[in-house]
Parts: C-alpha cells; structure tokens; sequence
C-alpha cells in the first residue's frame, strides 16, 4: 500500500478567480467598495472637492463619504487640505498609476520617439490610448515653446474632439463604431466640436484616407492636435501618437509639414512594438 509519501501529487492550477464565478453580476460585486470607487472616482476628475460636493455628485450621504474618504486617507489615497477644506488625489494613487504604466513596454518604447518628435517638430508629443471610450494619455514630451499644451499623464479626453481620439475611431469597424457613437452624446466644448454621428464619420473616413487626423480648435479654443495610429501585431489600432500646440504654430498651411513627422512616429512606435500597419504591403509598420 502506497503511503502518503508515495502517493501521486495532483498540481492545482491557481486561478485568478474562484471556479464558476466568472460573472460581474450584483452578487459579486462589494457595495461598500463599490461606492468608495464611484468617490475616488470623482475625486479624482478634479482639483479638489469638498465633502458635500463629494457627496451630492455621488449620490451619498456626508457620513458616508466621509467614512470612504478617511478610509483611502490612511492608504494615501486621497488627502485633505483643512486650510481649503479640500479633498485631493493623494501620493499613492501616482504609484498605483505608475505600476499600470508598467505593465506595457509600449511607454518606454515611445519616449525616445516622442522626444524626437517634439525636436523636429517644435511642439509637445504625446502618447494616448482608448481607455472605456475616452482617451487616456500616458506619457508627454513638452516643448521648450512658452505657450503650449499640456495633457499629463492620467488625463482623460473624449475621443470625437481629440486628435489621438479621432485617429483611434477612424480605426474601428464599422459596427463597433456605430455601437461606440449609439452608447453616447457628443459633447460640445467649443463652436468646432463636432457633435453630429455622421459628420464625424465622414471625418473618420478623411482620417483614415489620409493617414492622420486633425483636432482644429474642437477640444480647446486657439489650440489644434495632429495625430496618428499606431498598430500592434495584429494590425490593431492600440494607442496614438500627436503633436499639439497653438494655433498660432500649427496652422492649416503646415499641416503637411507637420503630420508626415507624426505619421513617421507613429509607425516608429509600432515597428518599435513589433506592430504591422493593416496599410502597408508587408504587414510591417
């Protein structure tokens, strides 16, 4: 008879989840976590907010709030200003968001070919993927320039009045792309936002036609962004590279100038990534 010792050894494969619970349904889901992220959340979309302000853009009671706030405080998560009575975005969330940028190489790769880009172009580059229909910059190179844009990382920008955004959509299939525009309202931020679904499809078309997109004033007035797809290896639109400045510097006469250099960082960046451009006859980006 076989003792313990002798006995086979069966291997349990961990898992990220326990078996038979791969559903997102209520009763999975931590209410009380749940509302502490909603709070984050909002926090975080901001400079600081105050506790009823929290509380009345949530939906929640003060007390509650408050308990979800000194919660994240002693995580240092959030943190407190008692001189404005402000809460703010604490230390730990920049770690926490730094850890994510890590997952992918996609930012290291794009560092050197964003800091040559703002030197042959003058103007600040920028990195930006798709995160639940916005975009979410990861990484920047300013320029030198006094007057220029800034998107650091973490910032979020909607899609339909951004450069990088609009190059990510002229990407997308066309059922994927009507479900995208279904799901939502095309917000106005300035007289140049183009809020109407099939004028910006029109636009996506140029977009695609012609390698790059353009955001004319349509985000933030007297400002514009040139940007360009970039491709992983299954000829995926994955992220976006721009540049973006005044108008006054990016005028509608240099655009040529100015989107070849973009559109040749762009396919640096995924040839850097081991990406294939769906437009080129190799497959190569």
């Amino acid at each position: 008879m076989k003792t313990p010792v002798d006995a086979p050894q069966t291997t349990r494969r961990a898992r990220g989840r326990p078996r038979d619970w791969a559903d997102d349904s209520d009763q999975n889901v931590i209410k009380s976590l749940d509302r502490a992220m909603e709070v984050f959340d909002y926090l975080s979309q901001g400079a600081g907010k105050t506790l009823s302000a929290l509380a009345e853009e949530t939906d929640q009671s003060p007390a509650t709030v408050y308990r979800i706030l000194t919660t994240l405080q002693g995580k240092a998560l959030v943190e407190f200003d008692p001189a404005e009575q402000l809460w703010h975005i604490g230390p730990r969330a920049f770690i926490i968001g730094a850890r994510f940028l890590r997952r992918t190489s996609l930012v290291e790769r794009a560092r050197p070919i964003l800091r040559r880009l703002m030197e042959e172009t003058g103007e600040t580059a920028n990195l930006g993927v798709e995160r639940e229909g916005a975009v979410l910059f990861l990484s920047q190179v300013e320029t030198n320039a006094s007057i220029r844009a800034f998107f650091p990382p973490g910032t979020l920008s909607q899609m339909h009045a951004s450069g990088i955004g609009k190059a990510l959509l002229a990407q997308m299939e066309g059922d994927r792309l009507d479900r995208w525009l279904g799901a939502r309202v095309l917000e106005a931020f300035t007289d140049r936002t183009i809020t109407d679904p099939t004028a910006l499809k029109a636009g996506l078309t140029q977009v695609r036609d012609q390698g790059f997109a353009l955001d004319d004033e349509e985000r933030n007035p007297g400002m514009r962004c040139i940007a360009a797809p970039v491709f992983d290896v299954n000829r995926e639109a994955v992220a976006g590279i721009s540049v973006s400045g005044p108008t006054s510097r990016i005028s509608l006469r240099q655009l040529d100038n100015l989107s070849r250099p973009v559109m040749a960082a762009a396919a640096a960046l995924t040839q850097a990534i081991g990406g294939a451009d769906p437009t080129s006859s190799d497959g190569r980006g």
